[in-house]
């Protein structure tokens, strides 16, 4: 991971390979003039030319610098309304041009910065620098640049920076593990590595962990998971973390995550175009494991709880099939009408066994359904509960996190559309209100407690590059988690 410091130099006298500054619209020299004047009027003549105006994500590349950094690279922010968010998308852009330029260390600079901006450009370099290399050939010694290990924040060396420093690289370790878990292909990254993530994580920050394979998911009689999993012959995981940093007695905050390592579809099989990307099906598990991987290092003072359901989707001699019946957890049958509404089934049992940590509240995150994204497209996360609070609560986190959710209805009316003629519920309710549908079948499983079901279908991985982000996951929901956490203690 990207390596980050801060130091109080002076941007025109730093020595460095690269020195990238932020500027807003229609920027001025105010702040920079020490810059221009080791450019030679270089900055002078952009701006006075126009040749850089400060547009969301134009950027600037000035080489050959005459003495203190020898490159420059300008870094557009647009017009400003939320520094930090500004702050952590231009240093994302920043971080990846640096490691495209094989700079091996970049330093930022952009004024007076607060601690919590410190915190967002932190975690925006390092987003930047974020790539899954771990699979390709090295290229020919010749043609091999320097990745991006070092990167120096300039701001005041204070205490209150320093945690802002701290708190950043924390949150960028949580993304990194999860956008990592989630590139990995599918025959790597399984349910036991998944285990073997979590069992690291809880080592290493001394937290709890149980993991459940088939037999003891049998035993629990997990009938509505353990239909997923009778398609592959990979043993199936069940697994919680326990993070206790709050009060003994304080009920936990429990984050729920969908962990399909691929899904084909099963017996409802798929198109083969783009089928390729169903190792993404786990990015809900990825987002709750970034998120224990950041709280390990934050400490936060809450209780908190994840639970992954992790499986394959796989059609077979012995997989489920349309029409079929199983029951769940919490006694309730459900009809399989779609094999690849899989999802939710596993959904269904994690939340069931969730009410034994008598929750505060329980949140969970899937790549549900492609209905979410044709209403929302790749933008912004469904989200669905029956409490306006906590819809509030968790669309204020994902704002902090730049990872923006909208509300979508989840009333009774919907029901009517998952009733099934053999069983109490079915798990596919059709086309219309699709997202809507599945989340009702959740909420059939989510009894005694406070719930939210965030469906990031759309939002979880991109098939094109983002400017900021490229081809690939992003890292949703880990954010929107880590953030909600820490609202609950602010």
């Amino acid at each position: 991971m990207l390596s980050v410091s801060i130091n109080s130099v002076n941007p025109a006298e730093v020595g460095t390979a690269l020195l990238v500054v932020a500027l807003g619209e229609n920027p001025t020299l105010a702040g920079i003039a020490g810059l221009d004047a080791a450019t030679q009027g270089a900055l002078t003549r952009i701006i006075e030319n126009k040749d850089f105006r400060g547009s969301r994500d134009e950027t600037l590349h000035l080489t050959g610098v005459a003495k203190g950094p020898r490159r420059l690279l300008l870094i557009g922010m647009g017009n400003v309304t939320d520094r930090k968010a500004s702050f952590r998308r231009a240093a994302t852009l920043g971080a990846r041009n640096a490691h495209r330029l094989g700079v091996g260390e970049m330093v930022w600079y952009s004024g007076q910065i607060s601690p919590e901006e410190t915190e967002a450009i932190t975690t925006g370099l390092i987003a930047g620098a974020w790539e899954y290399a771990d699979l390709k050939s090295p290229l020919p010694e010749a043609e091999r640049k320097k990745p991006l290990e070092k990167a120096t924040v300039i701001t005041s060396n204070t205490d209150d920076s320093r945690r802002g420093l701290a708190s950043g690289q924390a949150i960028g370790s949580g993304h990194n593990l999860a956008r990592t878990l989630a590139m990995m292909p599918g025959n790597l990254c399984t349910p036991e590595y998944l285990a073997q993530t979590a069992a690291d994580i809880a080592r290493r920050y001394g937290m709890g962990i149980t993991v459940l394979g088939r037999r003891e998911m049998e035993a629990e009689k997990m009938g509505s998971f353990l239909a997923v999993a009778q398609g592959t012959p990979q043993d199936p995981k069940l697994i919680t973390l326990e993070y206790k940093g709050g009060k003994p007695n304080a009920k936990p905050v429990v984050l729920v995550g969908k962990g399909l390592c691929f899904d084909s579809g099963g017996i409802s099989i798929k198109p083969a175009q783009g089928m390729e990307f169903m190792k993404f099906d786990m990015c809900g598990a990825a987002g709750v494991l970034g998120t224990f991987e950041a709280i390990g290092q934050m400490k936060p003072e809450v209780n908190v709880v994840g639970i992954i359901g992790a499986t394959t989707n796989m059609p077979s001699g012995t997989a489920m099939n349309p029409g079929d019946v199983v029951r769940a957890q919490n006694g309730k049958s459900i009809e399989i009408i779609n094999t690849d509404a899989e999802g939710r089934l596993v959904l269904a049992d994690c939340l069931s066994y969730a009410k034994r940590f008598q929750p505060d509240v329980v949140i969970d995150a899937a790549t549900l359904t492609g209905a979410c994204v044709i209403a929302l497209g790749h933008t912004a996360s469904g989200v669905f509960s029956t409490d306006d609070a906590l819809i509030a609560e968790i669309l204020a986190a994902g704002k902090r996190a730049g990872e923006p959710g909208w509300p979508l209805p989840l009333w009774d009316e919907y029901k009517d559309l998952i009733k099934s003629d053999v069983a109490d519920v079915k798990n596919s309710g059709g086309r219309p209100a699709g997202a809507t549908t599945a989340a009702m079948f959740l909420k059939e499983f989510a009894e005694g407690y406070t719930w939210a079901h965030l469906d990031i279908a759309g939002t979880a991985y991109s098939e094109t590059d983002l400017v900021t982000i490229p081809k690939g996951p992003t890292g949703v929901p880990t954010g929107t988690f880590i953030e909600f956490i820490r609202g609950r203690i602010r």
